[in-house]
């Protein structure tokens, strides 16, 4: 797999990607502008209902697609399987709809989480009020694609790099403080993975790994809120070999090889946060993997830079969004935020892969 950020970024004028509409039309759209400087094979530029989109393309089929204003990805979909149609969407999305005003965006997918809790009244998620523009791309022939993009938020410098592979893809950030102050944040990159059957759904590599039951981080991408993510579902769901939920604040230990996803809960694996002031602690795991046996396909999760592991399943409130069953999770930093300093970065990535074909 090829490094991330390996690129070398050159001092070019970035080119703007925003999903609002301007006045007076340009001669020339986004997708095109954006063809004609950053195009290359397997890096394709387009537009849906009316937001600029990047795909991606490596040379086995695996694809990926990027909405470039918000940095969401909204699509994976390797190829798993040797026949020639052997290719499965991995991530969950609940598309926008054009027509009503307070849905317009989509939610799911992979999502990126910044929130600023320097203060009292800080400015909340920077990824919400942020605007996107693409950077760079970089690729290996066909094999290795990538796409840079960069925001900025106050005294902040964001970048935000897209990967793709032919058995892995990546999404990596930095948070860069150009400020007088230090800059504490919350994040995440929290993954919506799709499942064929909710009976069929589970992660194993936790084994050991202490949890406690804490709602998800807010995000523009979320489907369950963290009000809704904290709901006791209904009762009656809870069969042989599922976990019941532990009480908020109280922490215990994965003493299970496979995590059953069945029931709904939402959770974070990490040391405590008291733990931490030890010399020498246990942290959780860098990879788990997720279970889909109703498709009998397997993706690896790993996380470098964040400090915890999000882990959430909606068990029957699924039924409210769709036919098939789906999960949230992701490397995070939400039980001891990051705190940037001036003139200082942090770094954060996860990356799926898997073994499948």
């Amino acid at each position: 797999m090829a490094s991330l950020l390996s690129f070398s970024v050159p001092n070019s004028k970035m080119i703007r990607a925003s999903s609002s509409q301007s006045v007076s039309a340009p001669t020339v759209s986004v997708p095109e502008n954006l063809t004609e400087k950053f195009g290359r094979k397997g890096i394709k530029f387009l537009e849906s209902d009316n937001i600029p989109i990047v795909e991606l393309r490596v040379r086995n089929g695996s694809s990926l697609r990027l909405q470039i204003p918000n940095a969401h990805v909204t699509s994976y979909k390797p190829k798993v399987y040797w026949k020639d149609d052997g290719f499965q969407e991995v991530l969950y999305t609940i598309p926008g709809n054009g027509t009503d005003p307070n849905s317009t965006k989509a939610k799911g997918g992979i999502g990126l989480v910044l929130n600023d809790v320097s203060e009292a009244g800080s400015k909340g998620s920077l990824v919400s009020t942020s605007e996107w523009t693409v950077k760079d791309v970089d690729s290996d022939s066909i094999d290795a694609l990538q796409v840079e993009l960069s925001s900025t938020s106050g005294t902040l410098d964001i970048t935000y790099v897209v990967s793709l592979y032919p058995v892995s893809m990546a999404t990596a950030v930095i948070v860069r403080n150009k400020g007088r102050k230090p800059v504490t944040l919350t994040n995440a990159i929290l993954s919506h993975f799709k499942f064929k059957r909710r009976s069929g759904a589970g992660i194993q590599g936790l084994k050991g790994c202490a949890y406690t039951a804490l709602p998800p981080l807010s995000s523009p991408f979320e489907i369950l809120s963290p009000a809704e993510a904290m709901k006791a579902d209904t009762p009656g769901w809870f069969d042989f070999g599922s976990q019941p939920e532990e009480k908020p604040g109280s922490w215990t230990h994965q003493d299970v090889p496979f995590t059953i996803l069945k029931n709904k809960f939402s959770r974070v694996y990490a040391a405590p946060p008291k733990e931490r002031l030890k010399p020498i602690y246990n942290t959780p795991p860098s990879k788990y993997e997720t279970l889909d046996q109703g498709r009998e396909l397997f993706y690896r999760v790993i996380r470098m830079g964040f400090e915890d592991i999000y882990l959430s399943s909606p068990g029957s409130f699924y039924e409210k969004y769709g036919e098939e069953y789906f999960i949230c999770t992701g490397p995070a930093s939400m039980l001891v935020p990051v705190v940037v300093k001036p003139g200082e970065d942090w770094r954060g990535a996860q990356v799926i892969e898997h073994d499948n074909l």
